[in-house]
């Protein structure tokens, strides 16, 4: 079968030929053989991906499509939407590690036996690794205009989207679903199964995916084929999807402890159940509301690990899909601040044991949900907003919680930890409760402290360190744990005032007052010292010089002529891998960025080379030292890597930071600048006049970074003096 089906936009054409987006604009308009479009609007066209890479070839601008960069085009472009064609490559690639030689088999020979012969073998294995899926239905495609399913806001794992309203136990029609939305259900009905398995007429578009999906399997294994694909897809849709990192969802396992069945009631795409510790008849079981969304998780961990795997599609609150479940640990990241959670219908639901939520107070409900799931004695990690803790609306049951000892711990976390960004989101540690204590306490810790610069999001390894320390510390002596400023085991009597605030800043003591103080006199002399840096280092007065005419070159023409060579950031990595994002090139920070899991092989920077931001219009250029050589290049990053011996790196770094050169080479829609990298000028100079050009841009830059480091010293000696007069450890003279 011909993958007609499958469309590209003039972005995707623009990375198949590894060139900028204005180059395709340029071939549309001078070349009348040009494919016409197929699809899209007028501002936005989609092109038949088979005749785009036949024009491309024939022109000579493209050898060969490489494999990851075909099979993503037939993923992004398939004529049911990229969700759907995620859970079709899950479904092949799922078979492809269980059953190689099935696969094999129904895959010799036409696209139409493949698609005839696929389902009865998807059937055998869904069953065999998921417990069973349902009869396959009849497909119905989405209209042009049909939304996609997305998960409500604050879904567990790597994945939240905008919150959707739906009838109770009510889905979307996909290619996974039925002919139409099924009935609504009563409280308390049965979810239906993660995944369905597809039919033949379903399949059959999908067919050039799937034989792409399983060479890209051959060569990096299917775990990481579709981790791959998953995470391109994630990182394509920016605003569709938020991202919870990898190192919270760790964080939360950890919390959680070692687990043979555990629980997450709002999957997303299942990092939480992922971060879990692989033990022998492990048990993990996902629900989600988004049917899509819940498919996709169960065929990520089935293919993760060895472990049971049981996935449901449907509303926790309104249909649990696992009513009898009593697990060792839950997790969950649940959906915030949603007023149609069920409150109407739910009123006398038994998981209510420690009172009936108010309507405002759904994070409440999914917490009683997570201790009714527990076996007595089990543990739940929630994320939440940190207006759970101090609501007034929820001062009642915030207060059994604590009289019965099921509430053992909250962790206010840094800003920046999770989305939203700006709000110092908490963890909440519950315990299914086998006994009331005689003498309950509550451990509260607050890593405000750890917090990062900017976009950086915090100090990951500090934070752990910081809450696994009391957390154990809590556990082996069941209190006190007492780190001035960090971390405190509250007694519960002194929190059941008439408010229940649990917020951790406001019990907890502050650090010693001579550290502080000392911590001041320590920062006030660095700022002295960088201050009298600063002075030596300010250039000197500037000499008049006529206007230079230089002989031009761009840096494309360097890239072809070999002087240099030219990479863009890429979509995915190895895991733990340091990652130099945009934001740190703009501040001059160290690497702190994370790439998504997949076997692509990162970008790594190396001493020397020049990197520069694309998107915001800002004249920035950076020159990789030896303390950010190895960092993998993030995404919007052009990385240059000049010939010693044709080009300095400085002198590149500093001619590209030119304003009228960053002008004549930017691209401005309405919401964001471009910088077309290779249409940036340089002059044609030999290599000696490069260096004295280039140690006078590599003075700059240094004066640049002790200005930078002032400010910051600044900016800290005025907080921590206001701090210190407000509270009494310092002394107003």
């Amino acid at each position: 079968m011909q993958d007609n089906a499958t469309e590209v936009t003039a972005a995707g054409i623009a990375r198949l030929a590894g060139v900028g987006r204005a180059a395709v604009s340029n071939w549309r308009r001078r070349h009348a053989d040009f494919p016409k479009p197929v699809g899209g609007t007028e501002t936005s066209p989609s092109f038949a991906l088979a005749a785009v890479e036949s024009w491309l070839r024939k022109q000579g601008k493209l050898a060969e499509v490489p494999l990851r960069e075909r099979v993503w085009q037939q993923l992004a472009g398939h004529p049911d939407g990229a969700l759907t064609a995620l859970v079709h490559a899950g479904c092949a690639l799922l078979l492809i590690h269980e059953r190689p030689t099935v696969w094999l088999h129904v895959s010799a020979g036409s696209d139409e036996r493949l698609a005839a012969m696929l389902p009865a073998a998807l059937e055998e294995v869904l069953t065999a690794r998921l417990g069973g899926a349902a009869e396959p239905t009849v497909h119905r495609s989405r209209s042009a205009g049909s939304a996609e399913p997305v998960n409500r806001p604050g879904s567990a794992g790597s994945v939240n989207t905008a919150p959707t309203a739906r009838p109770v136990n009510a889905e979307p029609a996909t290619a996974l679903g039925a002919t139409a939305p099924p009935a609504p259900a009563p409280p308390g009905a049965p979810a239906p199964p993660a995944v369905r398995t597809p039919t033949g007429p379903q399949l059959l578009p999908s067919a050039p995916l799937l034989r792409g999906a399983a060479e890209l399997a051959a060569e990096v294994g299917a775990r990481q084929a579709f981790e791959f694909l998953l995470g391109r897809h994630l990182d394509a849709n920016p605003r569709q999807y938020t991202l919870t990192p990898s190192d919270l969802a760790g964080l939360m396992a950890d919390l959680a402890g070692p687990a043979r069945t555990v629980l997450d009631p709002a999957c997303g795409t299942g990092a939480l159940l992922r971060a879990v510790d692989v033990r022998p008849g492990q048990e993990l079981y996902a629900q989600d509301s988004a049917p899509d969304l819940a498919a996709l998780t169960a065929l990520r961990l089935a293919l993760h690990s060895r472990a049971g795997v049981h996935g449901a599609a449907g509303d926790t609150l309104r249909a649990d899909a696992y009513p009898e479940l009593r697990a060792d640990a839950v997790l969950c990241h649940p959906p915030f601040n949603e007023r149609n959670w069920g409150h109407d219908e739910l009123a006398y639901d038994a998981r209510w044991e420690y009172g009936f939520p108010a309507r405002t107070e759904s994070e409440l409900a999914w917490v009683q949900h997570a201790l009714a799931r527990l076996a007595d004695g089990g543990t739940a990690v929630l994320l939440m907003p940190p207006a759970v803790a101090s609501r007034r609306s929820g001062r009642r049951i915030r207060a059994d919680l604590l009289r019965r000892g099921a509430l053992r711990a909250l962790v206010a976390l840094p800003v920046g930890a999770a989305p939203p960004h700006s709000i110092p989101l908490h963890l909440w540690v519950l315990r299914r409760p086998d006994r009331t204590p005689a003498t309950p306490e509550v451990l509260l810790v607050d890593t405000g402290r750890f917090a990062g610069e900017g976009r950086g999001g915090p100090d990951w390894a500090a934070v752990q360190d910081a809450v696994l320390d009391a957390w154990r510390a809590f556990e082996r002596a069941g209190g006190p744990v007492e780190r001035p400023g960090l971390a405190r085991s509250v007694p519960v009597i002194e929190l059941l005032d008439d408010d229940v605030d649990l917020a951790p800043a406001r019990h907890l003591p502050p650090a010693a007052a001579a550290d502080g103080a000392e911590e001041l006199t320590a920062v006030r002399e660095r700022l002295g010292a960088t201050l009298r840096l600063t002075v030596d280092l300010t250039p000197p007065p500037a000499d008049q010089a006529p206007p230079a005419r230089w002989p031009l070159t761009t840096v494309g023409e360097l890239a072809r002529g070999s002087a240099l060579v030219l990479r863009t950031g890429g979509h995915g990595g190895r895991a733990r891998v340091p990652v130099l994002t945009d934001h740190d090139v703009l501040t001059a920070a160290a690497p702190s960025g994370t790439l998504p899991e997949s076997d692509e092989e990162a970008v790594l920077t190396e001493p020397g080379d020049v990197v520069v931001p694309v998107l915001g219009g800002g004249s920035v250029a950076r020159v990789i030292d030896d303390a950010t050589a190895g960092a993998a290049l993030g995404r919007n990053l052009v990385l240059l890597r000049p010939d010693r011996t044709a080009l300095d790196p400085w002198f590149l770094a500093g001619f590209l930071r030119g304003t009228a050169n960053n002008r004549q080479a930017s691209s401005y829609a309405s919401t964001a600048t471009r910088l077309d990298v290779r249409r940036l000028q340089l002059p044609r100079l030999p290599l000696e006049e490069q260096r004295r050009y280039g140690a006078r841009f590599r003075a700059l830059d240094e004066f640049e970074r002790t200005l930078r480091h002032a400010s910051r010293l600044g900016e800290h000696l005025v907080r921590g003096m206001y701090d210190g007069l407000t509270d009494g450890t310092v002394a107003p003279d």
